[in-house]
């Protein structure tokens, strides 16, 4: 049986994402999206706004969350852009991890376990951090 290492949750208003896009609509997500979950963005952006502006807070709101699970905020080695949360062929939600972060995680902790949902006016995630020592596939560094 694993033990909880650290959980985070963040609970963020839609409307606060949308003026950041709206002000910076170039630099905004590239600052807070990885490579893989920009190209995400970017095609549901394109399909429609609001599911622009929905993925982009439960990203930000699933970034600020891991980095209260493990306990760094938003300061080295965590950065808004080596965390991801990305879907499994079924769906469900992924942490995948860039360096440095990856090799500062894995030396401290197990799988990540990431939960997001949205609604019209807010979004959140929860995660939680399993110590280490739990063989899972959950957890994927770039």
């Amino acid at each position: 049986m694993s033990a909880i290492a650290g959980i985070g949750t963040d609970l963020i208003k839609m409307a606060r994402i949308e003026q950041a896009w709206s002000r910076h609509p170039e630099r905004f997500p590239i600052k807070i999206l990885g490579v893989d979950e920009l190209r995400v963005f970017k095609a549901r952006a394109a399909r429609d706004r609001l599911r622009g502006v929905r993925y982009l807070a439960t990203r930000f709101a699933a970034k600020e969350a891991f980095s209260k699970a493990v306990g760094l905020g938003m300061r080295s080695p965590m950065w808004w852009t080596r965390m991801q949360t990305l879907n499994a062929p079924g769906g469900r939600p992924i942490v995948v991890l860039a360096e440095p972060l990856a090799s500062w995680y894995a030396e401290r902790f197990g799988v990540a376990h990431v939960s997001l949902t949205d609604e019209s006016e807010y979004g959140a995630a929860y995660v939680v951090v399993e110590s280490r020592g739990n063989p899972d596939t959950s957890l994927t560094s770039l």
